[in-house]
């Protein structure tokens, strides 16, 4: 399963929420890959204005703000595409075989309407939903943990694996 769409908006949560640009080994810690991975996507995210990165400056910067920034827009920078695609179909199905021979055109047709509704979904989805999402799950995983969650709680512990990796500038 390709986790480039998942990785990417991990990496731009991590980027939009952190005090200071943040530079592809950071990134990658967080996202559990290797740096090589996150400058692809980052390239790919530079290419349609969603980031920015300098030579000679380490770090990534966003150039949009998160709400302006839909998933579906997003997964078709990363993907590098226009058309959103979820389910294969196998390719070479029995024809001799009642199943086999109408099996193509019967999943074609339902993943079609699947992919037109979700689709649908990530163009009103935004990455600031994404943001909001997980600070409530934050604040519900500190509460239950007995501990209340300031606002700013994923910055600081951005800022604070930073400190721990020596990353922090």
């Amino acid at each position: 399963m390709d986790t480039r769409f998942s990785s990417a908006i991990h990496m731009l949560i991590l980027i939009s929420e952190s005090e200071t640009p943040m530079n592809s080994d950071q990134i990658a810690a967080s996202v559990g890959t290797n740096a090589s991975y996150i400058r692809k996507l980052t390239t790919r995210l530079s290419k349609v204005g969603i980031i920015e990165g300098h030579r000679g400056i380490s770090g990534f910067r966003m150039t949009k703000e998160p709400e302006d920034i839909t998933l579906l827009s997003l997964y078709r920078a990363v993907m590098e595409t226009d058309a959103l695609h979820l389910f294969d179909i196998h390719q070479n199905p029995n024809d001799a075989c009642i199943v086999g021979h109408t099996i193509r055109p019967v999943l074609c047709s339902m993943f079609h309407d699947l992919e037109e509704s979700v689709e649908k979904r990530l163009q009103v989805l935004t990455l600031a939903d994404c943001i909001e999402h997980m600070r409530q799950r934050i604040a519900k995983n500190m509460e239950t943990a007995g501990s209340v969650a300031p606002d700013n709680k994923m910055t600081e512990d951005i800022s604070e694996n930073k400190r721990k990796t020596g990353e922090y500038e």
